[in-house]
């Protein structure tokens, strides 16, 4: 059954694929008419022709990956060819626009299959596709345990099997599996799945890797018994693959008399290391079982040897009883004493060779890497499409029970959309805080699933995605406008426990709430609290306090005292009313700021930029908080934590006024580490650490290094800015002016349809393909031509983006909606 369709298939394949035409790419791709290309075909002969349309170069990308693809595919015997449709010679694949979305696979001139053509983003899908459907009984494809049992049943007593798991079809680990059953497909049945439910079955722990097992088989007499399974460890490419194969192939254990240095094998040929375990006569039984369990352990990471000490010449410490080799020649032996079974394995696995055997190919220039998504949140969604969340500790709502839900109880809702990445990726950390919340809070979790219940999403207001909302019992609702993580939204929920602003009753419990010690279970989300000093009669200052106080609900901690002693807390802390009282925990420092003339956004204001440190830490995560502001941003590099002395002279140039027009800042590459990917943007080489540097991003993008051979004092820093100012010092780079992108080019998916349902000529071409779109396939074509292809509709996705440029902005949008409401 192997052989048979496996000997077919080296008879030859003919694989045609429609498309528009680039004229830029190279002469390995032969260009011919569509008579000339059809004249071609014969009986045995393979070829691969790619049907164009000319002046059209709207196809680059893809032409520029077939072109890739024609070195590999000719190593199969499967030439490629371009064939240009001319209006002299008619062909049906010339014919109609939507036959350029397609790719058609022929075996002669016998059409065997037909793909849509952005299923083949690139050389690797190119590859694996053909060889996939050209191996179809070579290469069975399961998505049950239950089919993966029947198989292993029907090869019990009989024949190997190796199975893989890979992520999707075309990726470059499924080409590297199909390309080893080309070589091994005789030999051993190959079975490849895609689901990650049947990988887990099997006892696989790191699931989110491509994976190939060994089974055993042939092992196996008894059809109770389950066939014995080898994992290989290393990546799944075509070069490791092999390896892995030649080792399964080799003998288990191999018995030697020889001087250990001498010995070759298979597995040392391949580069892995050798195990001798050393044996005697009397000893000869028992040497041999440790030998065969250890060659199991290490099947496939190094080979194993039983070295008989009686009839060696050269001599063998007589306290040794393993030989440890490692692949690189110059190396010498060592002589071990291992009493145990796992230490000889623990001896070996880390002490291999680490470096990973890297594939022979002839690229050299590294291009655009299209096996991931548009952007990190997509590819990271991607990874983890499959991972199994606790749902239950949220509930899920509906149009039916939204309203009963949060009418009867204080909830919290995540609004999101179940095609949208970022909603998605913001579900797991909404998860991660249901578990933390479980079982401490009675605030009911719920979320709702936009793209089920759009009208009640555009009921609550709710536009972008993902939203989070808490809903209290005659209260309106919260809107919650802080970074999608974790840690921030646990924050909002923590702080939302209480109503603020408090109402402070005396001038005691004031006291305790400026110590932190009224509400000392919520400091450690509130480094900072506030307090509003007001006169009973200061009624319209009041109003604004406490309209900034319900603003910034879930940000900060806000109070107001009102009480005709007033004067008691104004005269202690020097506060001119109506006046606001900071308090700093972190610092036990209290200040105090006057509010006279002040409304509601300048009391936000205010409250916003008190939350940020003098001398910060910047990560990624706060960085666009300092960014807003709009400064030159003056950043200290450290290797570490920051040096106190540094620390010191930063903070007092900062006290006496010295960076007012800056945000001076201070980055830990050890904590952040793309701070290193950054100082090499400035200098190149990286520099000696510590080093400060300022940053003027926001005008002209110049950065200015402070001298290395100056230490970081008070007097210098201070100096080197009055150069700066006085433009006496040179930059020592110019960032570039352009945006931030995704490493690929997004979709226009309104302009796809418009040129798929045009019925203009001239209507100009979509630039991009989606990948995970399929196109529908030509009604027109001749049935026996048509091979059974799957067919999905198009989606159409419109992602409205959300900017978080200024999230006081945007949270103040969705409060003034939510006091509609």
């Amino acid at each position: 059954m192997m052989s048979s369709g496996f000997s077919v298939f080296r008879v030859g394949i003919s694989f045609v694929m429609m498309c528009i035409v680039y004229k830029s790419t190279e002469d390995s791709l032969p260009d011919l008419t569509p008579q000339k290309y059809f004249s071609t075909l014969q009986p045995g002969k393979a070829s691969l022709a790619y049907f164009c349309q000319a002046d059209s170069p709207s196809t680059s990308i893809f032409l520029e990956e077939l072109n890739e693809a024609v070195r590999p595919l000719q190593d199969y015997g499967i030439s490629v060819a371009k064939v240009n449709c001319v209006k002299e010679e008619a062909s049906r694949y010339c014919g109609k626009e939507k036959n350029f979305m397609k790719a058609y696979l022929f075996r002669g001139n016998i059409l065997l299959r037909e793909f849509p053509t952005d299923t083949l983003f690139d050389v690797n899908a190119i590859v694996a596709h053909v060889l996939f459907a050209l191996l179809f009984n070579e290469v069975k494809y399961i998505t049950t345990p239950e089919d993966l049992q029947k198989i292993e049943n029907t090869l019990k007593g009989k024949e190997n099997m190796i199975f893989s798991y890979v992520r999707a079809i075309g990726t470059p680990e499924h080409r590297a599996v199909m390309e080893a059953a080309f070589v091994y497909g005789t030999t051993y049945q190959f079975v490849l799945t895609t689901e990650i439910a049947l990988l887990e079955s099997i006892g696989s722990e790191k699931i989110e890797h491509a994976h190939l097992y060994f089974f055993h088989c042939k092992l196996a007499l008894d059809l109770t018994q389950q066939c014995r399974r080898t994992l290989m460890e290393r990546p799944l490419t075509t070069l490791n693959i092999h390896v892995f194969v030649k080792t399964m192939k080799a003998p288990l254990l191999t018995e030697v008399a020889e001087d250990p240095q001498q010995v070759s094998t298979v597995h040392f040929q391949l580069g892995l290391p050798l195990v001798f375990i050393v044996s005697q006569q009397a000893t000869y039984e028992a040497d041999k079982r440790t030998a065969e369990w250890v060659a199991w352990r290490l099947l496939g990471k190094a080979g194993v040897l039983l070295l008989l000490r009686d009839s060696l010449e050269v001599k063998i410490p007589q306290h040794a009883n393993v030989v440890f080799r490692r692949p690189e020649k110059e190396v010498a032996v060592e002589y071990l004493v291992l009493h145990d079974i796992d230490l000889i394995i623990f001896h070996v696995e880390n002490n291999m060779h680490t470096e990973e055997i890297q594939e022979d190919e002839d690229d050299d220039v590294e291009g655009p890497d299209l096996d991931v998504q548009d952007d990190e949140v997509a590819e990271t969604v991607y990874r983890d499409r499959k991972r199994q969340l606790p749902l239950e500790l949220t509930v899920e709502l509906t149009e039916e029970t939204f309203n009963v839900t949060v009418m009867a109880s204080d909830s919290i809702v995540l609004f999101y959309a179940a095609w949208h990445a970022v909603s998605m990726a913001f579900l797991q950390s909404y998860i991660d805080v249901a578990v933390k919340l479980k079982g401490t809070s009675t605030l009911l979790l719920t979320r709702i699933n936009c793209a089920d219940w759009s009208d009640v999403c555009t009921k609550q207001n709710v536009t972008d995605f993902p939203a989070v909302k808490m809903y209290r019992e005659g209260k309106n609702p919260v809107s919650y406008a802080g970074m999608l993580g974790a840690e921030d939204l646990l924050k909002f929920i923590q702080l939302n426990r209480i109503s603020c602003p408090v109402n402070i009753a005396s001038t005691q419990e004031a006291e305790e709430y400026l110590s932190g010690e009224l509400y000392k279970d919520l400091v450690a989300y509130s480094n900072v609290s506030v307090l509003g000093l007001f006169s009973p009669g200061m009624t319209a200052a009041k109003e604004d306090f406490t309209e900034a106080g319900n603003y910034l609900k879930g940000y900060v901690i806000t109070g107001i005292y009102s009480e005709d002693d007033i004067w008691i807390l104004s005269n202690k802390y020097a506060a001119t009313l109506p006046a606001l009282l900071l308090a700093r925990h972190k610092e036990s420092k209290i200040e105090s700021i006057p509010l006279a003339g002040t409304h509601m956004q300048d009391i936000v204001q205010i409250v916003t930029n008190a939350l940020l440190e003098t001398f910060p830490e910047i990560t990624v995560e706060n960085l666009p908080v300092y960014l807003r502001l709009q400064k030159p941003l003056l950043i200290l590099f450290s290797d570490g934590s920051i040096n106190p002395q540094y620390r010191k002279a930063i903070l007092t140039l900062a006290k006496q006024k010295y960076l007012d027009s800056l945000t001076p800042c201070w980055l830990n590459v050890k904590n952040t580490p793309v701070g290193r990917g950054v100082l090499q943007a400035y200098f190149g080489p990286l520099p000696p650490l510590p080093a400060v540097v300022l940053v003027n991003l926001h005008s002209d993008g110049q950065v200015f290094a402070f001298p290395s051979d100056q230490s970081v004092t008070e007097d210098n820093l201070a100096l080197w800015l009055k150069k700066l100012e006085a433009g006496l010092e040179n930059h020592i780079t110019i960032l570039s002016a352009q945006e931030w992108k995704p490493p690929l080019p997004a979709y226009d998916f309104l302009s796809m349809m418009d040129a798929a349902t045009s019925q203009n000529p001239t209507k100009k071409v979509p630039k991009c393909v989606k990948e995970s779109d399929v196109q529908e396939s030509d009604k027109e074509q001749h049935e026996e031509d048509k091979p059974a292809v799957r067919k999905e509709p198009i989606e159409t996705l419109r992602i409205k983006h959300w900017n978080r440029n200024n999230w006081f902005k945007q949270a103040e949008k969705s409060f003034r909606h939510d006091k509609e409401l």
